[in-house]
């Protein structure tokens, strides 16, 4: 199980509400369509990637890789962004993933 972001915990701890909604949201969306888990996180990488969230590329990677996703569906999955998002966000991107490899690799 991959460690949650402090930022994430602390707005869970200061906001219960609030974190309660945001995790029952999640959990209604992945539970409305026919996508495995290895495929939600995939989409959820594209998306952290295309607005440029360094925290939330490296979580999705992370989750994705334990939901069985291989480094090289990673990489793709920022590779079919180029044309919409641009090769700097892509690289950018690219690079966190690499963080989250290196990491694992230790």
């Amino acid at each position: 199980m991959s460690r949650l972001p402090n930022q994430y915990v602390g707005i869970g701890k200061r906001f219960k509400k609030y974190f309660n909604a945001l995790n029952a949201l999640g959990k209604a969306a992945k539970g409305s369509g026919p996508l495995n888990e290895r495929m939600s996180q995939l989409i959820q990488l594209a998306g952290a990637a295309a607005v440029r969230s360094e925290g939330s590329v490296h979580s999705h990677a992370r989750r994705a890789l334990e939901a069985g996703a291989k480094p090289e569906e990673l990489y793709h999955t920022l590779l079919l962004l180029t044309s919409t998002i641009g090769f700097p966000t892509v690289s950018a991107a690219i690079s966190w993933i690499d963080d989250v490899l290196a990491k694992k690799e230790r």
